[in-house]
């Protein structure tokens, strides 16, 4: 193979995984939108005493 070659080839397989990486990112981030848009219903662990999560006697 000629160093032309290798360039190419080399070149075509970065592209392949920045592509690869930059689906990554966008995944997480839709992700994350997706849980933060509901996250008004959401009840969390924030060190407050909720009755309705405690058990019933």
């Amino acid at each position: 193979m000629t160093d032309d070659e290798i360039r190419k080839i080399r070149k075509k397989n970065n592209v392949i995984l920045g592509v690869i990486l930059v689906a990554f990112v966008v995944l997480v981030f839709s992700i994350t939108v997706a849980k933060m848009m509901g996250g008004a219903t959401m009840e969390a662990y924030d060190h407050v005493r909720r009755p309705q999560l405690e058990e019933i006697k």
